[in-house]
């Protein structure tokens, strides 16, 4: 059995998630790619995990790919998250996961619906749905309080955890448009305000066409293992948010080859992949929260001393802003609101990781520019840098 080091995980995730300078990608879509998925839970996080790995960083070639060419799309996927994918992984991704949280979150609403008395049911739910697709079609594009002041059906109000001490009434428009995003029919449009916000307009859009689960699910565990591999089997699972089974049958689906990790556990990569790869040049990146090179693993301690997590995660297991030398994580960065980068060292990398590092803050603030950020899930080094 092969027996790949930590070292050579390390390398790997440099060069596959182009990171290193030499490997960086030409687009948005290369950059995405690389990582299957690109997380976008919080708005900014798509621009600065997509900017680390271009070699021409600029808010305006991402605009274009999310909002001109359709290029990247956001789909609620993988562990219930919403994600941007490119447009040619997006089948894969919705076979293989979205279409099951979809049918998922269809169930829950009409539960809740139902426990609220009845008074409306699937039947209203349809009506409601096919009176925003239309008024989308009218309009091109809005906001969910155009859409609400446009239907008035959106403006009902549920009871949401009736009976609980935390019992409260709830509008109904964001989990109808949400409905109708995860099933594929309408897409976010460009926010309201800067790149930064999260407040988007939304638009029609066309369902993916229809793929086998186990083929889209193959499909999706042969790039995994290109991009993240080696990883153990639980690793594929976390990320994916498949069950233990579907996980070992899309494994051995694709045929992935058994390697030993540095650390005994059985690991899994493409097959024929077991070569050593060679390093790239010294390579220093600045990385937001969540993303996937950080989010990538369930057990990430060939990139994270487990010493660091304490005042790089949130209580829920968010990571937040990090500084990488040479595959490591070896501190955390924030934006303070006069716009300054700055960060912190957990262990010393030395000088020429110390010069690095500066060289990628400046990068990283020449096109950020003029806009204020802060992640969406605050970890104690963050709030700290920032004073917040």
């Amino acid at each position: 059995m092969h027996r790949i080091s930590n070292e050579q995980r390390r390398i790997r995730l440099g060069r596959r998630h182009r990171l290193a300078p030499s490997v960086r990608a030409a687009t948005p879509v290369e950059a995405a790619d690389s990582v299957i998925a690109l997380h976008a839970t919080d708005a900014a996080t798509v621009y600065l995990s997509a900017c680390a790995r271009l070699a021409d960083a600029s808010v305006a070639t991402v605009e274009q790919a999310l909002y001109e060419d359709i290029a990247l799309v956001r789909l609620l996927s993988l562990r219930n998250t919403l994600f941007a994918v490119s447009e040619g992984m997006a089948p894969y991704v919705d076979a293989s996961t979205a279409r099951a949280i979809a049918a998922k979150e269809r169930r829950t609403f009409l539960k809740h619906l139902a426990d609220d008395g009845g008074s409306l049911d699937e039947r209203w739910l349809a009506e409601t749905e096919a009176a925003v697709l239309e008024a989308l079609t009218t309009r091109g594009a809005a906001t969910g309080s155009e859409l609400s002041a446009a239907v008035p059906a959106l403006r009902k109000k549920i009871t949401a955890f009736p009976g609980k001490k935390w019992e409260a009434e709830q509008g109904v428009t964001s989990r109808v448009i949400r409905l109708l995003a995860a099933d594929g029919l309408i897409r976010r449009d460009r926010p309201r305000g800067s790149w930064t916000s999260s407040q988007f307009r939304w638009t029609a859009a066309s369902p993916w066409p229809d793929m086998p689960v186990p083929e889209a699910k193959a499909e999706l565990t042969r790039r995994w293992l290109r991009a993240y591999g080696p990883a153990a089997e639980a690793d594929l699972k976390w990320w994916t948010g498949w069950t233990i089974t579907d996980t070992r049958r899309a494994l051995a689906t694709v045929g992935a080859e058994e390697v030993q990790l540095e650390d005994g556990v059985r690991g899994f990569v493409a097959p024929g992949d077991t070569d050593p790869e060679p390093p790239t040049e010294p390579w220093a990146a600045l990385l937001p929260g969540l993303d996937p090179s950080a989010m990538g693993w369930a057990d990430r301690t060939f990139h994270l001393d487990a010493k660091h997590r304490s005042a790089l995660f949130d209580r829920a297991g968010n990571i937040g802003p990090t500084v990488w030398w040479n595959g490591k994580i070896v501190g955390g960065w924030a934006q303070r609101s006069n716009g300054e980068v700055v960060r912190r060292l957990l262990t010393d990398p030395g000088q020429e990781a110390v010069a690095a590092i500066e060289t990628e803050a400046a990068r990283l603030s020449g096109w950020v520019g003029e806009a204020r950020i802060t992640p969406r899930f605050r970890t104690p080094l963050e709030r700290e840098l920032t004073g917040g």
